[in-house]
């Protein structure tokens, strides 16, 4: 997943950690908000529908409360689930941008003892180069939040982000929480989540490199901790009945298959634990596995594993959930099993026999069509490391995958439980100007969509012929916007053309031997005549680029474009390109319609591959140049020179969207800063000045990859996210 570069603020000010923030609405933000620029009457947010596409790891049922449970992403925050409405509630939107980091949840709880509490462990990354992690804790079930920043770093998005959860509630004392860290051993709090210092007592050895407590579970009145840094003969599993004194679990399984004890559920009617372990943390890398059961009043251990990895078809075990209402009845899920595909387990005898409930489902994905993933039927399941049953519905199974969450009722007819979770990292966005559809997308793992709806996930599900994982290039001729290209990650080809807007697609009759290792974004000019296409490896290594003038038949190697530069068309003159050379800061353009580039202006800021340029539509040789924390700057002489402009100090990203009644110029957007925050803008006045249009409420954490406006509605702008889909605002009416 992208990691994004530290605000202009971070860098001047250095890292601080916040102050805790006290009962403030889900949305409030928790950087400063000491800017003074005018606001526009009140936008309305919402996701462009496409449901799911990222990672759920973790799904929580409130065991006290009907209908009540929660959600984590690995980079996409945390959700309460809705029964009336059926859908999930997102709860960590006010995240903003200095607080990136924290859209990765590592673990959630709840307080079996007061339904109103919930807290969150936030974290994404654990390297240094990451902020430290954070504990949100509500008393009104994420409505508000009040937020204690810790000295750890915690990671939600990294190896080992399914096991879990690694955040408990004392039941003993609700007072008392505790939270198992990858690097940093186990931490307590007795003050609700307020303060956390190391547990005293724990056997636990950190280790730089590994897992540490991978999952915290209570059976009664005792703790279980599950530990990561086994090496498959020492212990991977402690124990403490009076949360001072912990020991190391006698009679564990040993081996490659339990190496890493993944998740744990207790059943309380039969007082036995069950454990889910694999040879490795997951979702990734794992090739063997089993699942044991502790009877905790006897102390013996039953290896209760449905069926044993072999030859061709390894895998380990993820998620496992026991049935609140029927004894002996246990739900556990396969994990990184590619052969055979996973599945899910279910026994009602205590884990003497099995059933396969793959075997008899049947999956409907027609509201969320892309989990075909452009074959004739959808996979039950991959990445399976979050099971829950409904403590009130003994039927009502859900489990996780890669990119969406399915549901049951009946244990047979399976569905994505997913409206209102949107977890899609996006990286390329088009409002064309004419069309069906207002927006087409480049998204990370899921490729592209045509969105003929915003409030329903698109019909033809995500591009096929060829299909993309992810996307790196998306472009539509401006005075034909019938003609659309793409570029990605793709096994059966990486560059596609599409001839009626979007909706459906060729591959290029030819692509460059470039294309397969280092797809890079494409151009195509205003008639569609010309393409040009760059090529990046993913480890940064930059490459000539690639022109085609026979739409893809043949391609010829441009030597005087600069290397790994994002291409640029002129949107009125199709002899025109250009390209921003990073490394160097100078601006090149061609004339004659991609054959050669010239450098131009020169001096600018450089040294940051996400630096972007724009053209404002329509008028030949206005680009507008965004380099970050360096300013916002201007040409309106195709290069030749540059303003910076005064009216904000920062900006990431920049498009250009339907004039504002009686205005000359296009209204301008931009994720920036005008003064101490970084959100949201638009100009309705050729960017002398800006109003913020997004709210303390409405931030996704990183939003610098790209944003789009629409060319036939004023006021509508469509924001890419990391982690929260796409998010689309227009002044309420």
């Amino acid at each position: 997943m992208h990691m994004p570069s530290p605000s202009r603020r971070a860098l001047l000010a250095g890292t601080a950690a916040a102050a805790a923030l006290t009962a403030l609405p889900a949305g409030q933000a928790t950087a400063a908000t000491g800017n003074s620029t005018p606001r526009t009457p009140a936008y309305r947010w919402r996701n462009a529908v496409i449901g799911g596409t990222g990672f759920v790891t973790g799904v929580l049922f409130h065991p006290a409360v009907r209908g009540l449970a929660y959600a984590r992403t690995d980079i996409g925050g945390a959700y309460r689930w809705d029964d009336r409405a059926a859908r999930w509630t997102p709860l960590t939107d006010h995240l903003g941008w200095d607080d990136w980091n924290l859209l990765g949840v590592e673990a959630l709880a709840v307080d079996p003892a007061h339904p109103d509490r919930v807290y969150l462990a936030l974290g994404t990354y654990a390297q240094s180069w990451a902020g430290n992690g954070a504990v949100l804790r509500s008393e009104d079930r994420g409505a508000t939040w009040t937020r204690s920043d810790l000295t750890v770093k915690l990671g939600g998005n990294e190896d080992g982000r399914g096991t879990g959860e690694r955040l408990l509630v004392d039941p003993r004392d609700s007072d008392t929480l505790w939270l198992g860290t990858r690097h940093d051993g186990l931490l307590r709090s007795t003050d609700r989540g307020a303060t956390w210092a190391a547990a005293t007592g724990f056997p636990g050895t950190p280790s730089a490199s590994g897992q540490g407590v991978t999952l915290l579970v209570a059976a009664g009145r005792t703790l279980y901790a599950g530990w990561g840094d086994s090496d498959g003969t020492s212990a991977n599993l402690y124990r403490t009945a009076d949360g001072t004194t912990w020991e190391a679990v006698p009679g564990r399984p040993t081996g490659s298959s339990a190496k890493v004890p993944v998740r744990a559920a207790h059943d309380r009617h039969t007082r036995e634990l069950y454990v889910t372990y694999a040879d490795a943390p997951g979702p990734n890398g794992q090739a063997d596995g089993s699942v044991h059961k502790l009877a905790t009043a006897t102390g013996r251990w039953t290896d209760v594993t449905p069926a044993r990895p072999a030859a061709g078809d390894t895998f380990g075990y993820g998620g496992v959930a026991v049935d609140a209402r029927r004894p002996g009845t246990v739900v556990v899920s396969t994990n990184n099993r590619w052969s055979a595909v996973d599945t899910l387990y279910r026994t009602t005898d205590g884990g003497r026999t099995w059933t396969s409930l793959k075997d008899t489902a049947v999956l409907d994905v027609s509201e969320t069509p892309f989990l075909t993933f452009g074959a004739d039927a959808p996979k039950f399941g991959w990445w399976i490391q979050a099971v829950a049953v409904d403590p009130y519905d003994s039927k009502h199974v859900v489990f996780g995958t890669g990119a969406t969450l399915y549901g049951t009722r009946d244990l047979k007819h399976w569905a994505p439980q997913i409206r209102g979770l949107e977890e899609t990292s996006v990286r390329q966005l088009i409002s064309p100007p004419t069309g069906q559809a207002h927006l087409i997308s480049g998204l990370g793992d899921v490729g592209v969509m045509y969105h003929e709806r915003l409030t329903a996930s698109p019909s033809r599900g995500m591009a096929t012929n060829p299909v993309f994982g992810t996307v790196t290039g998306l472009a539509q001729a401006a005075d034909r916007p019938s003609y659309v290209v793409r570029t990605g990650w793709g096994d059966h080809g990486n560059g596609a053309w599409s001839a009626d807007g979007g909706r459906s697609w060729a591959p290029f009759a030819a692509q460059p031997a470039l294309a397969k290792d280092a797809p890079g974004p494409i151009a195509t000019n205003t008639d569609g005549s010309v393409l040009l296409w760059t090529f990046v490896h993913w480890d940064g290594t930059k490459y000539p680029a690639q022109r085609s003038a026979d739409n893809g038949a043949t391609w010829s190697e441009v030597s005087t474009f600069p290397k790994g530069a994002t291409p640029l068309a002129d949107p009125a003159d199709p002899a025109r390109f250009y390209a921003y050379d990073t490394d160097t800061g100078t601006l090149f353009a061609s004339t004659d319609a991609g054959l050669t580039f010239t450098a131009r202006a020169a001096g600018l800021p450089s040294g940051d591959s996400q630096f972007q340029l724009a053209a404002a539509p329509g008028r030949s040789g206005d680009l507008w140049l965004s380099t970050k924390w360096n300013g916002l700057y201007r040409s309106t002489d195709g290069g030749a020179s540059f303003a910076e402009l005064t009216s904000c100090w920062a900006s990431y990203t920049v498009a250009f969207g339907k004039a504002a009644d009686g205005a000359a110029y296009p209204a301008v957007y931009q994720v920036g800063s005008t003064e101490a925050i970084t959100a949201v803008y638009r100009s309705d006045d050729g960017a002398r000045s800006w109003v913020r249009i997004n709210d303390d409420r409405h931030q996704w954490g990183w939003i610098g990859a790209t944003i789009a406006a629409d060319p036939r509605i004023h006021g509508r702008v469509y924001i890419a996210t990391n982690g929260r889909g796409i998010q689309y605002g227009e002044p309420a009416r």
